[in-house]
């Protein structure tokens, strides 16, 4: 669905986004609405001074603000229906009498825009598939043509106001490769706030992570726990050898340096003694050692 353009929200531009994510492009910008916008407010003046520009009608129209666009970048229906007019485009009420008399099925028609409040979307068909365009979603996303009615009477059901485009859209890069290739969607788009709020929120204190379990059932928490005990009395393992080694080495040399004085030391063993008994002969060091080792090896 590269193909297709989405422009998300910013600011309260949604008219606009509404109608370029209609259009399939760039089509207008906030200045251009601004625009339309004003031409409609001075014709609405114009009517008003028929009246009589001294009359309390006109003064209080005067001091009203604009019904036609704000400082917030919402504009109007009327400003969104004349910057469809450029393109040949019109809107009808989707539950006007004059529309619900032709019994159309949605399905056949071409767009739909909605709004509720001050928020604008629009719904389009893209080669032979429906979309919801909605610039609060992070992408596009797939309707059903089974689910299209459904997803409109429920908007309605909301207080949406839906409208009907009726004309013929400008070529769009989207609707060709979509007219001859459907697409799936794996992953249904979320709310742009919802998404980077899941993207960055942290793990509080009070949450505990779920722990994954791997193919073989046991959770990846007891096997990192396995794997660091195994690592741990590997370590142990090797640090009483070392410390053998040095108590050996220490023994060792302690027994050479009494040997080399001519007496004994009650703190080792007899065998490493410095005299064998009934005899005042001195070991070298190399009998030591072997003594030593046939103690250790007992």
């Amino acid at each position: 669905m590269e193909s297709i353009f989405h422009e998300k929200q910013e600011g309260s531009l949604c008219a606009q986004h509404c109608l370029n994510n209609l259009l399939q492009g760039e089509y207008f910008s906030p200045v251009e609405l601004s625009a339309i916008a004003h031409q409609l407010d001075e014709e609405e003046r114009a009517r008003m001074a028929e009246g009589g520009v001294q009359s309390e009608e006109y003064r209080t129209f005067l001091q009203q603000p604009s019904g036609n666009m704000d400082d917030s970048g919402f504009f109007s229906i009327q400003v969104i229906s004349n910057a469809l007019g450029v393109w040949g485009l019109e809107i009808v009420l989707f539950n006007s009498r004059e529309y619900q008399q032709l019994h159309m099925d949605p399905i056949n028609e071409k767009a739909f825009i909605c709004n509720y409040k001050e928020h604008w979307f629009t719904v389009r068909k893209l080669g032979q598939q429906w979309f919801n365009l909605n610039s609060l979603l992070t992408g596009p996303e797939l309707i059903s043509d089974t689910y299209l009615a459904l997803f409109l009477a429920q908007l309605q059901q909301e207080g949406y106001s839906i409208f009907v485009i009726q004309g013929n859209l400008p070529d769009c890069e989207a609707d060709q490769i979509l007219g001859i290739m459907r697409v799936e969607q794996q992953q249904r788009p979320k709310l742009i706030g919802e998404d980077e709020a899941q993207r960055y929120e942290p793990i509080s204190s009070t949450q505990t992570p779920v722990p994954q379990v791997s193919d073989g059932g046991q959770s990846t928490d007891d096997v990192v726990l396995d794997e660091d005990e195994e690592e741990l009395r590997k370590a142990l393992a090797l640090s009483r050898q070392d410390m053998e080694v040095e108590d050996e080495e220490a023994d060792l040399r302690r027994a050479i340096q009494l040997s080399m004085q001519g007496c004994s030391d009650p703190r080792i063993p007899s065998e490493l003694s410095c005299v064998t008994a009934g005899s005042s002969e001195t070991l070298t060091a190399e009998e030591l050692r072997r003594r030593r080792q046939v103690y250790f090896d007992r």
